[in-house]
């Protein structure tokens, strides 16, 4: 950060005035924030946009967050000031991926505060752009797969299987040597995984959907799956999947309840559970959590590479929202939050 840099009084902000309102997203001019003892301020570069900030947009997110509101759960960009400590002054002129506090504005602005602990150090050899969606996508898909190598399977079902985070699992898979059973809703998405070279890959449009995933789980003897649909989906999965199967879910994006036949619990010893990305880090030793983030950030260029669809200023937030939520698995809708004369 040059030493001549001057940090603005103002700033812009997209602002969520009204949950499950997307009109009411409106870019206005904000004082820009100070940081307070543990924080820091970031000068932001980029945020994507993701699942969960679609979900947090119309209110179906739980975190302790009230309109009107700065959306984003994550992004990029450098520390220009710090509120006091020791990792504050440490990351201070720092190009960092960071995540949104839990409880106040989010990434998408020219300027954010965020706990310190919140700011992971980009290597050099990284750009801004891929900082900007190293936290939420990869970090789920390297926690999960981890689960997969650290209980010895040979074998996991997924759905939404196109997505971003998908594919990062396909190619971790390839990469570790598990393979991955993919489910998808489209043919175009099941002809992006086979170019990848995905292991299985099922349409659940299919007529004979539920038949073919029952017999490739008891072929592969599957007892792990990751679930981010929920809905008549995941318990179809739960089905396929031998006695000691376990479905747990990390998305929603039916936005539908799983209706589930108890007898799975009760006579196959069968299991749901949740996975969280925020609680998997909080429970993390600090050494830990750097060997991750370590080997995540060498793993952004090739297992986990995010595609990006497009690229949108500030001011085009609503069009950017709609054409991601249109095609998520073209690749992220990435916001360019700086602005040309803080260059």
């Amino acid at each position: 950060m040059p030493a001549s840099f001057k940090i603005p009084s103002y700033m812009r902000a997209i602002v969520l005035h009204v949950f499950d309102q997307i009109e009411s997203l409106v870019v206005e001019e904000r004082p820009v924030p100070r940081p307070q003892a543990g924080q820091v301020l970031i000068r932001m570069h980029a945020a994507p946009i993701n699942p969960s900030d679609l979900a947090f947009l119309r209110g179906l997110y739980k975190v302790d967050k009230v309109p009107p509101i700065v959306p984003g759960f994550e992004g990029s960009g450098t520390i220009v000031a710090s509120g006091g400590g020791m990792l504050g002054r440490v990351l201070l002129g720092k190009r960092v991926a960071c995540a949104a506090p839990n409880d106040g504005d989010g990434t998408w602005a020219e300027y954010m505060v965020t706990p310190a602990q919140n700011c992971l150090p980009l290597r050099r050899a990284l750009t801004l752009e891929q900082g900007a969606m190293l936290i939420v996508n990869p970090l789920t898909a390297w926690s999960l797969m981890e689960v997969a190598k650290r209980e010895g399977h040979r074998a996991i079902v997924q759905t939404a299987a196109a997505s971003a985070l998908g594919k990062m699992i396909v190619r971790l898979g390839k990469q570790r040597g598990v393979r991955t059973i993919n489910l998808v809703r489209r043919e175009e998405q099941a002809a992006t995984l086979r170019a990848l070279d995905a292991d299985y890959v099922l349409n659940s449009a299919d007529a004979d959907f539920e038949a073919r995933l029952f017999e490739v789980c008891r072929r592969e003897s599957v007892r792990l799956a990751f679930d981010a649909v929920a809905g008549e989906l995941a318990a179809q999965v739960l089905t396929a999947m031998p006695e000691g199967g376990r479905l747990v879910f990390y998305g929603a994006l039916s936005q539908h309840p799983s209706m589930i036949d108890p007898r799975a619990f009760i006579f196959e010893d069968k299991r749901i559970e949740g996975f969280w990305l925020g609680r998997t880090m909080r429970r993390l030793s600090l050494p830990q959590r750097m060997n991750m983030v370590r080997h995540v950030q060498q793993a952004l260029a090739q297992e986990l590479q995010t595609e990006i669809q497009a690229r949108a200023p500030l001011e085009e937030a609503a069009k950017a929202l709609r054409q991601y939520a249109q095609n998520m698995s073209a690749g992220k809708v990435l916001l360019v939050l700086e602005s040309v004369a803080a260059k």
